[in-house]
C-alpha cells in the first residue's frame, strides 16, 4: 500500500486547504484511512479517519472544522479544513489503518496568525 499526500502549504489564520492522499494498492472505499498530524515538538496524533465499514471519526479539536472524505473514482481520501488556527501547523500524514498499516510521507501545513 502506498500513499501519497499533498495540498499543504501556508495560509492565515482562518482559512481553508484541500489536503489530498492518492491511495494505491488497496482501494479507498471499504478500508480504514486517516489522517494524522505531528505539531511541532510534539507526538504525531490522530485528527480524522474514515472507518472500513462506513462512518467517519475526528479529534476533538477539529470537530465542525475538518472534513475527511474519500473519492472511490480518484482512489484518493481528502481532508478538508477550514477555520485554520496556529495550532493547525503541522506535517500531516495519510496513514492506512488496515493490516500492514503504511504512512505516507507528510504534507506541511504552516498557518499564520
Amino acid at each position: 500500500v502506498q500513499l501519497q499526500a499533498s495540498g499543504g502549504g501556508l495560509v492565515q489564520a482562518g482559512g481553508s486547504l484541500r489536503l489530498s492522499c492518492l491511495v494505491s494498492g488497496i482501494t479507498v472505499t471499504g478500508n480504514p484511512i486517516g489522517w494524522y498530524r505531528q505539531r511541532p515538538g510534539e507526538e504525531r496524533e490522530f485528527v480524522a479517519g474514515l472507518r472500513s465499514v462506513g462512518g467517519t471519526t475526528y479529534q476533538d479539536s477539529v470537530k465542525g472544522r475538518f472534513t475527511i472524505s474519500r473519492d472511490a473514482a480518484k482512489n484518493t481520501v481528502y481532508l478538508q479544513m477550514t477555520s485554520l488556527k496556529p495550532e493547525d501547523t503541522a506535517i500531516y500524514y495519510c496513514y492506512y489503518m488496515g493490516l500492514p498499516s503504511s504512512w505516507g510521507q507528510g504534507t506541511l501545513v504552516t498557518v499564520s496568525s
